[in-house]
């Protein structure tokens, strides 16, 4: 069977599912390790038993048992970077580069002149925002954490990749980081903030683990935590703490975070689509 034939059938069978068909050509890029332009180059070709097989199999992983392609190929591409990821972790998200990104201009801004600037990103998961910032950046020197074990296991895997700089620490929220004195010029998390009795969409609620997604009844619980414990590692001069939030949440983390803050300048920033998805709580850096 050629690669142009068995594209077109993956097509079909992804429009009698209702998915969308670029789903086959990332399955195809994977199970015959070309890249996409290659594809289209070589569509007459015929593919290799192997890894025809390897590809039907992948496809019906996919529509049978509803499992994420990201999971299925063990990557997600996340700012240039191909992140290794499992079903111990989360799926990095678009809005979450746009995250890195505000940090990274953060440390443009307000560190210009500084040698390095300490980080932490706390609930690492895949690593993909601690990984980013510590490969983007010569001067940022990062710690992670990750209650879960499996979680660090990946993220340590990117690491190794793209940041090997990257400091992970074992355990709950910022308790680590407690236990270790350790002091941070910017604080950043992605916290779960999923309220439990959201609707979520079965691809992710089936999949991806709930302890990465769902932050008690209104999504706020682990904000609440890590406000309360936060401030005996942030630099006394001057700190940032960014965090990613649910779109419908930058009221009511604002109003929290200056109960916690109440000297400090809060900035709620939308994503790409202008939805609010990112809260930035600045301590004497204006």
């Amino acid at each position: 069977m050629t690669i142009q034939t068995m594209l077109k059938n993956a097509e079909q069978q992804l429009d009698a599912n209702g998915s969308e068909r670029s789903i086959a050509k990332i399955l195809l890029v994977d199970a015959l390790e070309m890249e996409s332009y290659e594809i289209l180059m070589r569509l007459d070709e015929e593919v290799e038993a192997a890894k025809a097989e390897k590809f039907t199999a992948n496809l019906m992983r996919f529509i049978e048992k509803n499992e994420p392609v990201q999971y299925i190929i063990g990557y997600e591409y996340f700012m240039g970077r191909n992140f290794h990821v499992s079903e111990a972790v989360l799926i990095p998200r678009p809005e979450t580069e746009e995250l890195v990104y505000h940090i990274l201009d953060i440390i443009d801004e307000y560190y210009e002149e500084a040698a390095s600037v300490r980080c932490c990103d706390v609930g690492t998961g895949s690593g993909a925002i601690s990984v980013s910032l510590a490969a983007e950046s010569e001067k940022v020197t990062m710690i992670a954490t990750d209650i879960s074990e499996e979680a660090l296991e990946v993220a340590q895997a990117n690491a190794r990749d793209f940041a090997p700089q990257v400091e992970f620490v074992a355990g709950d929220m910022v308790q680590p980081l407690v236990d270790k004195a350790v002091i941070v010029d910017i604080f950043i998390s992605n916290p779960p903030y999923i309220p439990v009795e959201e609707a979520v969409d079965a691809l992710v609620k089936d999949n991806e683990p709930h302890v990465a997604l769902f932050g008690g009844n209104d999504g706020l619980y682990f904000y609440h935590r890590i406000f309360e414990q936060v401030k005996t590692i942030l630099n006394p001069d001057r700190s940032v703490l960014a965090f990613e939030m649910g779109y419908d949440q930058g009221e009511r983390l604002s109003n929290l975070a200056a109960q916690y803050f109440p000297t400090a300048e809060i900035e709620v920033k939308q994503d790409i689509n202008g939805k609010d998805r990112m809260l930035f709580i600045y301590n004497n850096m204006k």
